[in-house]
């Protein structure tokens, strides 16, 4: 009788034995693995859409605008006067509390001239060529648009403005293809509507190019 007792024993302990040994041979998570999971799953941040490094519109909110009108950060010459001459694509989301939108685009190398002025804009998504466009200067009083026209062999930045009013303003200052002095009061002046009513302004958005005229 012992010596079955014994033998059970034994049968008993090999198993267990048998298990422990398995249980060491299995390879523990890899926590490097996880962490390189977790990271690959993350989506990118977007950066973050800043007006404070822009003297004519720190102190507005921003919101982001893009434009299919660049390439890389200059713009295409389908849109500059010397080239198609047309009006750059533009597109953004609907901001919250505004009712339509002026644009300004400016020659900021060259005394602020102003190369797209529009307002009463009620769309988010303007096509390339949607303005106006100015031929000649004697055709610049019926434009919306003339194109970055920069001197032979220099590089000028051409800023786009997207300004979001919460109601129409009375009038847009400022002349097309002439420089703006005062473009900061211009800017200011959408602040106040039609009706008088100051904080029209809800945000600005704005896309940076530039363009080099060939030598």
């Amino acid at each position: 009788m012992k010596r079955i007792k014994l033998i059970i024993l034994s049968l008993v302990s090999g198993i267990l034995l048998s298990s422990v040994s398995a249980c060491a041979k299995e390879p523990a998570p890899s926590t490097e693995a996880s962490a390189i999971t977790e990271t690959t799953t993350d989506a990118p941040a977007e950066e973050p859409v800043d007006n404070s490094d822009d003297k004519f519109v720190s102190a507005y909110p921003a919101f982001k605008v893009t434009s299919e009108s660049l390439d890389g950060k200059y713009w295409i010459d389908d849109c500059v006067f010397q080239g198609g001459n047309a009006s750059p694509q533009l597109s953004w989301e609907p901001v919250e509390g505004a009712t339509t939108y002026v644009i300004y685009m400016v020659d900021l190398t060259a005394a602020n001239i102003i190369h797209w002025k529009k307002d009463g804009i009620t769309e988010t998504n303007l096509p390339q060529g949607s303005a106006t466009s100015a031929a000649s200067r004697g055709d610049v009083s019926k434009a919306d648009y003339v194109g970055p026209n920069p001197p032979s062999g220099s590089t000028n930045q051409y800023n786009i403005y997207v300004f979001a009013l919460k109601a129409p303003v009375e009038r847009v200052k400022g002349s097309l293809g002439t420089p703006a002095i005062k473009l900061q009061d211009f800017m200011d002046s959408l602040d106040t509507d039609a009706e008088g009513n100051t904080g029209n302004i809800v945000a600005v958005g704005r896309v940076i190019g530039y363009y080099s005229a060939k030598s």
